[in-house]
């Protein structure tokens, strides 16, 4: 098995670069597979609330229905007090009417039409996972005390994909890729994000089970991971890249920064196709 991973790495980037067609690819490739800086990482609660509050807003249309109307998501801070977890808890209970009420009067989100309040609409189902994200951090006194439960799991590498399992049942609309591009957000950088992009190519070219769910997808990130001796978020991101397409820092790359989707392509030339 070991060795049919190292292999798929190996195919994966070779594959990339010469789909991006320029003499310097590997060494943008490497630019966008490398970790970035993570920083000091959350300094408070208020922090782990504010980066799970972006995280949520990342499934969907959400960014652009909820960041978009209010420039940015950090204008929310006048309704969640700053971001505080506790007093969101205390004021607002899980009263996901009461939040959009504070938030329409108090921000005027932009809208053509108003903001909708059907069941399936953006904004209630953000203000649920606002509320329910509350609650949930509520349960932790201080940073420290959140951090040193989310490293429990993380420092096993048993319990370390049940970590994300756990954050999307807890919070409402979370999901696990989303659980996992919040941890990894928060410095847990062995979490991949397994979207539909690494979702596809994985089962396609067999590592993964077909109808392989986002838990297992994560597991088989990090086997890959550990057979070639690079990141989770090494692979996260190769695979990444050849399911979108998109070298975003350079714009000189195909149209715009885009090579086009190839995951198809790619699977094909391991002889697997894509299953709905």
């Amino acid at each position: 098995m070991v060795a049919q991973l190292q292999n798929l790495y190996a195919q994966a980037r070779a594959f990339l670069i010469r789909e991006m067609a320029v003499p310097n690819a590997e060494s943008i490739l490497l630019g966008y597979l490398d970790r970035p800086d993570r920083g000091p990482g959350p300094r408070t609660l208020r922090d782990v609330y504010r980066g799970l509050l972006d995280s949520a807003q990342n499934a969907n249309m959400k960014r652009g229905v909820v960041s978009g109307s209010i420039d940015g998501i950090d204008a929310l801070g006048a309704v969640l007090f700053a971001f505080d977890p506790h007093k969101t808890r205390s004021v607002y209970g899980l009263d996901d009417v009461a939040l959009l009420d504070a938030i329409e009067r108090t921000l005027k989100p932009r809208s053509r039409n108003g903001i909708r309040r059907t069941a399936r609409s953006i904004w209630p189902h953000f203000c649920r996972a606002a509320l329910s994200g509350a609650a949930f951090l509520s349960q932790f006194e201080s940073v420290d005390d959140f951090l040193s439960w989310a490293r429990h799991f993380y420092g096993d590498p048993r319990s370390a994909a049940a970590l994300p399992l756990l954050l999307s049942e807890e919070i409402h609309g979370f999901g696990y890729p989303l659980a996992c591009d919040f941890l990894k957000e928060l410095g847990f950088m062995n979490y991949g994000k397994p979207d539909v992009h690494l979702i596809d190519i994985l089962t396609g070219v067999g590592v993964c089970p077909q109808r392989a769910s986002a838990y297992q997808v994560q597991k088989t990130i990090v086997e890959i991971a550990k057979a070639n001796q690079v990141t989770p978020y090494h692979v996260d991101k190769l695979f990444w890249l050849i399911g979108s397409g998109r070298f975003d820092r350079h714009p000189e790359l195909g149209t715009l920064g885009s090579i086009g989707r190839k995951k198809r392509k790619f699977i094909e030339a391991f002889g697997h196709i894509v299953t709905s």
